[in-house]
């Protein structure tokens, strides 16, 4: 009797091991990024990536990062005789940094979820061309721009594809905090390795 509640209790200690092998513990994927400042109402494009850890059946922690190119946008001189339109270079890039928990609502082939992460947002003002000098400079001079404190709250589905490949739509609400609350739409779409 004593030996079958050994066994029943190694089973028992191992069953939550066994279960891990079935479910995806690391995810992993690029995606593209739109962002709308609500503070400007300037629309904002680029490119991100995330990685993400599976530490309870429906929940996981990811981290992303996204940088947004530079927006031109058109402005009218009315000083001038027939009020010319011209193209402006706005010089505004953004990099988005966000870690949180992310909870799915169910397993399957499609998958809801919300989530709710904390970051920051860093607004860089210059013409330096976009590219990967540009990226590199944002990152290193965080401290030293202007960097804000940010929340984003937000909800999506993650659809399998093949295999492990899947894509993952997310949006959400992204406020940052520069002279009070701000709040800003973003919407994220990418492909998504799962493994």
């Amino acid at each position: 009797m004593k030996r079958f509640l050994l066994l029943g209790l190694v089973c028992l200690a191992v069953m939550p091991c066994l279960r891990a092998q079935e479910e995806e513990r690391f995810e992993a994927g690029g995606f593209a990024d739109y962002f709308r400042s609500g503070a400007t109402g300037t629309n904002m494009f680029g490119l991100g990536g995330r990685a993400g850890v599976g530490i309870f059946p429906h929940m996981a922690l990811e981290g992303e990062l996204a940088f947004d190119f530079n927006r031109a946008f058109t402005d009218a001189f009315t000083n001038t005789p027939g009020a010319s339109v011209s193209f402006i270079t706005s010089g505004t890039k953004t990099l988005h940094g966000l870690f949180g928990p992310r909870w799915s609502v169910q397993r399957g082939p499609i998958r809801p979820f919300v989530e709710a992460k904390l970051g920051f947002i860093n607004y860089m003002l210059n013409n330096e061309p976009v590219g990967f000098n540009s990226v590199v400079n944002q990152i290193q001079n965080l401290r030293v721009q202007n960097v804000n404190a940010t929340i984003l709250l937000g909800g999506g589905l993650q659809a399998k594809v093949t295999g492990p490949v899947g894509l993952r739509i997310d949006v959400g609400d992204q406020v940052y905090f520069n002279h009070g609350a701000q709040q800003g739409l973003r919407v994220t779409f990418g492909p998504m390795v799962r493994f």
